[in-house]
């Protein structure tokens, strides 16, 4: 794979750099800005402030709330370029999984060159990399209608935390006609990029059973935490028979009383699969366990809570891949691509078949705890990577062919 010219990625990185200390203002800015993902309106501040800069870069931005009014709106800019290059969605998000009040009790700051706060590494720093190579390369190209895209389309995600409820349906129309899809997560403690993730099944299963008096006349009862104990144990004894596949009850609940048999009982169950046919295959298996009752007169119901299927490595996204690394050596450094188990909206572009790269954002980790940290030299060097694989793609022919046959 042929990475972009020296001097083309050398312009980069010296705008990036220039850039540096504006970045670690809007870094401070978004840190010290409470938008956990229940937390709507710190999450629509974030989202703004989000549009106001791809506005200024030229991008024709759409604001989308989520209908039932609980949490916040997605942000879709839209910057359209040269018929027939390639079309490329960028996505980031605006949420935290942090309580209001925890920008407050721990704000941004930066010790030793690392930096520290509520969601600094998932995902602020990842969103304005994003952000600031998108700058870069329009000022590369002398504005935003000389993008070598036919499309680029950046969404900033407001629920991404919580599974994307309100912007997956937004995700999944924007994705089939697109080329290529970027994920803004943060890159592994180590470097690497993500190529693959596991895919995620989260299942409430809920027992009904009869109540009755547990001294006077137990017979008469039908305890469904009887039964929720038999499924817990076949559950969990299905670890290992799938490869990648994890089955886990993390969450039960049931009873009201200790003399009454319990007439209900519920399980949260989370599976988690490297391949769609696996897990596939295990919820097939937990359905068939739970239904199968040993308790008389016991029934079973299922909730689907959510659903991620896995990020599989395509053939295509192996490409992306190699873009990647063909522009960090040109950069400098190495990067190698590795799979993961958490979920990101790179599960659902995937699962669609089209070709995904994520953990694009600079490095960092301890992501979700009071100890989550960014390594403040790893911005310049991999927003440029980011500017230098978006120009990777523009320049290669396969990527807009990928069109007349679908993966």
């Amino acid at each position: 794979m042929d990475a972009p010219h020296a001097a083309v990625l050398d312009r980069l990185r010296a705008a990036i750099d220039a850039d540096l200390p504006s970045y670690l203002a809007d870094l401070e800015r978004l840190v010290n800005t409470d938008c956990g993902s229940y937390t709507p309106d710190g999450v629509n501040q974030v989202g703004r402030w989000v549009a106001a800069f791809l506005a200024e870069l030229g991008g024709a931005i759409e604001t989308r709330p989520d209908p039932a009014g609980r949490l916040g709106d997605t942000v879709i800019a839209t910057f359209d370029g040269v018929a027939g290059a390639p079309r490329v969605l960028l996505i980031g998000h605006l949420d935290t999984v942090f309580d209001p009040g925890t920008a407050a009790a721990r704000p941004f700051r930066i010790e030793d060159g690392i930096a520290y706060g509520p969601g600094v590494t998932d995902m602020k720093s990842g969103l304005l990399a994003g952000l600031y190579a998108l700058r870069a390369l329009v000022a590369e190209h002398g504005g935003p209608r000389r993008l070598p895209f036919e499309r680029l389309v950046f969404l900033a995600n407001p629920d991404e935390e919580i599974g994307s409820p309100t912007s997956t349906p937004h995700i999944r129309a924007l994705a089939p006609v697109m080329d290529a899809t970027l994920v803004l997560e943060c890159a592994r403690a180590n470097g690497d990029i993500v190529s693959a993730r596991k895919g995620i099944l989260d299942l409430r299963i809920g027992v009904n059973g009869r109540a009755a008096h547990a001294g006077v006349e137990p017979e008469k009862g039908r305890s469904a935490i009887l039964e929720a104990a038999r499924i817990v144990r076949e559950l969990h004894a299905r670890n290992g028979r799938w490869p990648g596949v994890t089955v886990n009850v993390g969450v039960i609940g049931g009873g009201t009383r200790p003399n009454v048999v319990a007439e209900r009982c519920s399980l949260e169950v989370d599976v988690r699969g490297t391949s769609r046919a696996t897990l596939e295959a295990a919820e097939a298996e937990i359905r068939r366990i739970a239904e199968a009752t040993e308790v008389p007169d016991t029934s079973i119901e299922f909730e689907e809570m959510a659903r991620w299927w896995p990020m599989e490595k395509l053939e295509r996204s192996g490409r992306l891949v190699a873009h990647a690394q063909s522009v960090a050596n040109a950069l400098g450094f190495t990067v190698a691509d590795a799979s993961t188990g958490g979920a990101s909206d790179a599960n659902t572009t995937s699962g669609m078949g089209v070709p995904s790269l994520d953990g694009l954002g600079p490095i960092g980790g301890s992501d979700h705890s009071p100890a989550e940290y960014l390594v403040v030299d790893s911005i310049v060097p991999r927003t440029t990577l980011l500017a230098g694989l978006l120009l990777a793609i523009a320049s290669d022919p396969e990527v807009p062919a990928w069109r007349e046959s679908p993966s």
